[in-house]
């Protein structure tokens, strides 16, 4: 009766947060009576469409010798179908489609057309999209001409045609997740990696190289969080100029590194498959298709490993600057707008998408379920995530779950505002904020964290406590219902690296001064090093899913490339948004590793803690006791009892104080000091251990 009971209301909770988010969030006409009679009969138009629905089949695919095309596109007047025998033709075979009375177009050919370069041209009743090729937005894969506006052709794909060697998902308890976030290209793109294949899905897989596959593996993290490798933009627009109504004032390197701007939600990027070293501009990519079995082939190499791999995807909003998507398929059915047509942009890139539209949630859902099934992928975190309606939230998981219950559901709880509860109601996990604010700062100038003997904002020793815990509601501000939808981070794409944040922060480095000798600046002074570590300490000693970003283990850093010819003018300086620049600035060097490798070997081995001992992991709430400390706001003790395990982790973050610790009776190991880290004894200790200022330590009952 109380299980009933709590379920009921459970479900009341998330039901009316479904109600008031999305009519909070996604209704446009709440200020109805002041809407010119012009504007209330747009939204009535952009009303009627939710009625369009269909269940059939969409894209290309092959049945009985023929092959058919489908393009969901209720607001067009017409559609055709274009058919190119090579990619590189500027005119191509047009066929008429029919449409039924749901707003599906479509027409079927003879042969199995494997291979073929096909778009459709939709035509609306304003008579836009006459010259306009419009890919497919069920595509499993296409081929893109490099060059401003990315114009792109479809291509038929033969799914389901690939060796496994009976390979699966790694069904991994989120409890035990350790993420190592990363780019594809970074990863071994730089010259230190020794890759034959840098920067590429097959680089990804070379063993006996200084970097990718095994450095990651040496590390003994179990994930890899691939940043966004569906098709995207690879270049914005020219910088200083305007084009398609946009104005580039902000790049002056004409690129798109990170991958946040999607195009094609069933295809593998071609660039991390053709690309190498250097983007080809003016010039067809992805036209043999080998993205697709490269893809493949990493994933497999990755679970040969045991290493799961996560995707990085993006489905509030749609590649800016590209012509020839969702916006000129059917613009009114596919995205949010405001009164007059203009698009709602709350993800600040332009346009967002009308996810709760029930066939761009059917899109949303049966891509993620495409990678799953395709692709062998084991997770998925969603950029922007609170941009999303929560009915397609909700089903997104459940779908998946039927697939494989054991998959990764994270998220960034905001976008359209900020909701880690509401998303851990829903069983996904979210990155949290709050640890990472909590512990380094918001800021480097003047919102310092704990570990800088600071409070940041409404940060206490009370919340310190909580983060250990997993950030969860039975404390007073707290966030997750279980600590493994906490994804604990302190560095990720977004913002400085972590080891930058330190350098800036404790002044030992301008950060608008230009470094000319990066190898020489990248090495850690004692002060860096030491607040490095205590922030990694207390990462991977903290309950919840663990997450780093690449190069975070040594302390990387950002310096833009020095050119005093350059057109930006931080050239030579740290960069804090970086997604625009495929150089040095974003490549994983690791000789830099090799610099700050007492830093390195901390992580591996606190790393290697973790995964031995449960009780990092798995530790009930009500066995973790915390020292009670009068005279230091910023030293933290406790201990973790855990099934025949006892533990205790002691930090001082104070910065200029020692602190001393009264030990439980017995005899203990020390595993972690303030220089070394793992499972091994470094030494032992009994009735008391003082810390130094800013500074940790580990210790295991004998």
């Amino acid at each position: 009766m109380i299980t009933l009971l709590i379920f009921l209301v459970l479900n009341l909770v998330i039901f009316s947060a479904n109600k008031s988010e999305d009519s909070k969030l996604f209704i446009a006409d709440t200020h109805h009576s002041k809407l010119t009679i012009e504007q209330k009969e747009y939204f009535k138009k952009l009303k009627d469409l939710d009625k369009y629905n269909s269940n059939k089949k969409l894209g290309s695919f092959v049945e009985n010798g023929r092959t058919f095309f489908r393009l969901f596109a209720p607001s067009a007047q017409n559609v055709l179908l274009v058919i190119f025998p090579k990619v590189e033709d500027n005119s191509g075979q047009h066929y008429e489609m029919v449409s039924d009375n749901d707003g599906v177009w479509e027409t079927n050919l003879s042969g199995e057309l494997y291979g073929t370069f096909y778009g459709f041209k939709v035509i609306h009743a304003d008579g836009k999209g006459n010259d306009t090729l419009c890919v497919d937005p069920y595509a499993k894969a296409v081929a893109t001409f490099n060059t401003y506006y990315s114009p792109r052709k479809s291509i038929v794909v033969k799914e389901d045609d690939y060796d496994w060697q009976g390979d699966d998902w790694i069904k991994r308890d989120w409890r035990d997740l350790i993420i190592y976030e990363m780019h594809i290209r970074d990863i071994t793109v730089h010259p230190s990696a020794g890759a034959k294949f840098p920067g590429t899905y097959k680089g990804l897989t070379e063993k006996g190289i200084a970097g990718g596959m095994d450095y990651i593996k040496s590390l003994g993290v179990n994930t890899v969080e691939l940043l966004p490798s569906q098709e995207f933009a690879n270049i914005e627009i020219p910088y200083k100029d305007s084009m398609n109504g946009k104005y580039n004032h902000w790049s002056p390197y004409e690129r798109n590194h990170w991958g946040y701007m999607t195009a094609a939600f069933f295809a593998p990027d071609a660039f991390y498959s053709e690309g190498g070293k250097k983007l080809q501009w003016n010039k067809w990519e992805g036209a043999s298709r080998k993205q697709i079995n490269d893809f493949k082939d990493m994933v497999k190499a990755f679970h040969q490993e045991g290493i799961g791999v996560i995707m990085d995807v993006v489905y509030n909003h749609l590649s800016e600057y590209e012509i020839g998507n969702l916006k000129e398929i059917d613009k009114e059915y596919y995205f949010r707008l405001d009164e007059n047509g203009n698009y709602i942009a709350q993800s600040g890139c332009g346009n967002d998408l009308k996810t709760e539209r029930p066939m761009m949630r059917r899109l949303i859902i049966e891509s993620i379920l495409y990678w799953m099934k395709e692709y062998h992928i084991d997770g998925f975190r969603f950029d922007l995530g609170k941009l999303i309606d929560w009915e397609t939230i909700e089903e997104i998981i459940r779908e998946a779950q039927k697939i494989n219950p054991n998959v990764v559901f994270v998220c960034e709880p905001w976008g359209g505002g900020y909701d880690p509860m509401g998303f851990s109601l829903r069983g996904w996990g979210s990155w949290n904020d709050q640890i990472r604010n909590g512990i380094k700062g918001e800021n480097p100038d003047n919102g310092h964290g704990w570990i800088f003997g600071k409070w940041y904002g409404n940060n206490n020793p009370d919340r310190i406590k909580s983060y250990v815990n997993g950030t969860l509601v039975k404390d007073k501000n707290g966030l997750f219902q279980k600590k493994e939808h906490a994804v604990n981070y302190l560095e990720s794409h977004d913002g400085y690296t972590f080891g930058d944040f330190i350098r800036i922060a404790t002044r030992e480095v301008d950060p608008e001064k230009i470094i000319t000798d990066v190898d020489k600046y990248i090495k850690l002074t004692p002060l860096q090093l030491k607040l490095n570590k205590l922030g990694a300490l207390f990462l991977f000693t903290s309950q919840g899913i663990t997450m780093i970003h690449s190069g975070q283990e040594f302390a990387r850093s950002k310096v833009i490339p020095y050119d005093p010819k350059s057109l930006d003018k931080h050239s030579g300086m740290i960069d804090h948004n970086s997604y625009e620049k495929d150089n040095e600035t974003n490549y994983i060097n690791y000789n830099h590793a090799k610099l700050n490798k007492e830093l390195l070997d901390y992580y591996k081995g606190l790393i290697e803690l973790r995964n031995k001992y449960e009780a990092f992991r798995r530790t009930d709430y009500k066995d973790v006791a915390f020292y009670d400390i009068k005279d230091n706001p910023f030293a933290v003790g406790y201990a973790l009892n855990y099934q025949d395990d006892l533990f205790v982790v002691l930090f001082n973050a104070n910065p200029t104080m020692k602190e001393e610790f009264v030990l439980p009776a017995g005899d203990w190991d020390v595993l972690v000091n303030e220089s070394t880290a793992g499972t091994k004894s470094l030494g032992k200790a009994k009735k008391k251990i003082i810390l130094n200022p800013s500074t940790g330590c580990v210790l295991k009952k004998k």
